[in-house]
């Protein structure tokens, strides 16, 4: 897909309004997957369509060496991406021409350094996983003995982490004397822009203390909410796009829902996001609260079940009236009372409106992807609800056969005796300790690393232990039985 395929689209797919070769760089966004070119690319495409932000343009940029392998795709296209909504409702397909180019994907982060150092950059954001900020398991802290953060302490000009590569850029700013940018963080964790700001600052003490303060000083890091589901792309997105007569070698698609909310901490401006439909708000934190525990929670939830019952997609999962009436049981009494409405909706309405967007039959979301690093995704989604209920000493039952049936999960086999693949950073370990579990339950939950003290709750641990030992001898549907009531 280049300027003259894109001139030659059917009159149905919306295409760039504007001079995509007047466009002049304003961010780098570090991890330029699926999510980000239906997400932040999309929202700064329609300002541009707007007639603004020309100046605000995107640079990809990838640290991993897998990341080549979408920038050759990308730049072979001029970097543009087919969105495709799907909704039952409604369908539609467009062209997002916010990237202008994606940076080279080098050992020594070269590249990515030398255009974040320009002064032309004044955000630098970024989606690298839930599990890629080097955080200390246990404390959530920053966790300096990593050895990629070792090496970059040791080689600070040769980082081979983002974040070695943000602190040499802001270092050379420094210097320079251009000043410092806003790092923001766009992925799922709670108080993403104070561990973005904290991940970024402590690996800089490690080398350079007074840069540190400088980046400490300087440096905003607004927290953020973002939400949409997209799926990966696979054979049926391509053949989706090839459809519409669109060639794309990485077409996306996504749903119909979106939201962005972001705390308005900005140092060296932004676009105006608010014009296109973009929440700023001093309680980032309730947003991201409601989003983390119920719908990415809810992710976990379904998708765990999902993958002992051999369910193929997110939808299939909330097809089977087990899984489905698990998610919405859950949610709405282990979940919901803990997290507070924000303006116009309540933690209930969120329930149904996730339940809803989980049940969506054209969005291919595979329950092998959702369900993958569960080592992350349970500590950061599901946990702090466990906890919630603990202290107000609710029943945690229900999310106890969560944790049950991923510790079963993690067996490798699902109830119909397929198997389940390799699906963590930490698979071998969690295998491991799945397989002592079969002996004693409680060897799961000892996993401190991952559960901490929640194994000395004995609320929590008996729940845990019966639920495991039912789902053993009698299935998965007979422990939501016995939680839900019959189905």
């Amino acid at each position: 897909m280049n300027s003259f395929a894109v001139d030659h689209l059917p009159d149905s797919v919306l295409v760039p309004n504007y001079d995509r070769a007047a466009l002049t760089a304003g961010i780098v966004h570090i991890g330029v997957g699926n999510f980000h070119r239906a997400h932040q690319s999309w929202y700064l495409h329609q300002l541009m369509q707007m007639g603004q932000a020309h100046d605000w343009a995107i640079l990809g940029a990838g640290v991993r060496a897998g990341d080549a392998a979408m920038r050759e795709r990308l730049l072979a296209q001029g970097c543009m991406t087919t969105l495709m909504m799907l909704d039952p409702a409604v369908q539609s397909a467009e062209v997002v021409g916010s990237m202008i180019d994606f940076l080279p994907v080098q050992p020594d982060n070269a590249a990515l350094i030398q255009a974040m150092a320009q002064p032309n950059i004044r955000i630098v954001s970024l989606t690298v996983t839930e599990g890629g900020y080097y955080l200390d398991p246990a404390t959530q802290g920053f966790d300096a003995n990593h050895p990629d953060i070792q090496h970059d302490a040791t080689n600070p000009q040769q980082p081979k982490t983002a974040f070695g590569a943000m602190v040499e850029a802001l270092r050379l700013r420094h210097a320079a004397g251009t000043g410092p940018f806003t790092g923001m963080c766009c992925d799922n964790i709670q108080g993403n822009g104070k561990i973005l700001r904290q991940t970024v600052v402590s690996l800089a003490r490690l080398s350079n203390p007074e840069l540190a303060d400088w980046i400490d000083q300087n440096c905003s890091f607004p927290n953020s909410m973002v939400d949409c589901i997209v799926p990966a792309t696979g054979q049926a997105e391509l053949a989706k796009a090839q459809e519409l007569g669109i060639d794309d070698a990485a077409p996306v698609t996504h749903e119909r829902f979106r939201q962005w909310v972001i705390e308005d901490d900005f140092c060296q401006g932004r676009p105006a996001f608010e014009q296109v439909g973009v929440t700023f708000s001093d309680s980032v934190h309730d947003f991201e609260t409601m989003k983390i525990r119920i719908l990415n929670g809810g992710h976990q939830v379904v998708s765990v079940l999902g993958e002992l019952l051999h369910c193929a997609t997110i939808a299939d999962c909330l097809a089977h009236p087990a899984i489905s009436a698990l998610f919405r049981q859950v949610a709405l009494t282990e979940i919901a009372p803990y997290v507070v409405p924000v303006p116009g909706l309540s933690p209930g309405e969120y329930v149904e409106l996730i339940h809803s967007r989980f049940s969506n039959p054209m969005i291919r979301d595979t329950t092998r992807r959702v369900a993958f690093d569960g080592s992350s995704r349970h500590p950061g989604f599901i946990l702090p609800s466990v906890r919630a209920g603990l202290a107000r000493g609710e029943s945690v039952s229900g999310l106890a056969l969560v944790e049950a049936a991923w510790a079963i999960m993690c067996l490798g086999q699902r109830e119909d005796g397929t198997a389940i693949e390799a699906n963590d950073p930490h698979w071998d370990a969690l295998q491991v300790s799945a397989r002592a579990a079969q002996q004693d339950p409680m060897q799961w939950l000892r996993m401190r690393h991952i559960y901490g003290d929640l194994a000395d709750s004995s609320s929590f641990s008996m729940a845990f232990v019966q639920a495991y030992q039912l789902i053993r001898q009698q299935g998965v549907v007979a422990a939501v039985e016995s939680y839900c009531g019959p189905l």
